[in-house]
């Protein structure tokens, strides 16, 4: 019964699944002729997590989009939106 208890209390407390949030990462990054391993070593993450953010299967901290958008000398509202944003190919 504990357990039941426990369970449902922590389902219920758990946060909601984020809102996604779109990026730019990958044409910035192309763009100044970074690798993601380069813009890795430099925003201080893994390049994998380089690979997550431009493939939007992650959302960064504050921290690390403000870290990027330094990085790649863009503002932090060129890079990033709540909305969709339409590629360049």
């Amino acid at each position: 019964v504990v357990l039941i208890l426990y369970s449902i209390y922590a389902m219920s407390m758990s946060r909601n699944p984020e809102e996604p949030v779109y990026n730019l990462i990958e044409a910035a990054r192309v763009a100044v002729g970074l690798t993601r391993q380069e813009l890795a070593d430099k925003v201080g993450v893994h390049y994998q997590t380089i690979g997550y953010l431009e493939r939007e299967e992650y959302s960064p901290s504050l921290v690390l989009a403000l870290r990027i958008s330094k990085v790649l000398d863009q503002e932090v509202s060129d890079l990033f939106s709540l909305s969709p944003i339409r590629k360049e190919n």
